[in-house]
């Protein structure tokens, strides 16, 4: 296996969703929707059935983006109206995280890796 090839996400109004995604997050897709990335880890995790971390209990998975700055990433999304969680987390060795809403109500983790 080389790596992740894509997400793939059910949406309400699909465009509208991709250009949050690429208005507010900065996802630079071409026109079919591709997006190079930076190098770097892809965690690859399962969490319990009853986690609360993902937050509504219906979000069976949680997409995690790296971030060079998470708090540059959090005021910007404040600025652009995004549902942004209050609180960050910092994990000692491993970095600091954050949190936004996208429009249709999942939960996306942003990080900053040590």
């Amino acid at each position: 296996m080389l790596g992740i090839g894509g997400h793939f996400l059910r949406a309400s109004d699909p465009e509208a969703v991709t250009g949050w995604y690429r208005d507010c997050l900065g996802l630079d897709l071409d026109e079919y929707g591709q997006w190079t990335q930076e190098a770097g880890p892809t965690v690859f995790a399962a969490f319990p059935a009853d986690t609360d971390y993902f937050g509504s209990a219906t979000q069976q998975a949680m997409l995690n983006f790296r971030v060079r700055d998470l708090d540059a990433m959090l005021a910007q999304l404040r600025q652009k109206g995004a549902d942004v969680a209050e609180e960050t987390q910092e994990m000692e060795g491993v970095g600091r995280f954050g949190w936004v809403t996208d429009p249709e109500g999942r939960r996306i983790e942003l990080w900053q890796p040590a």
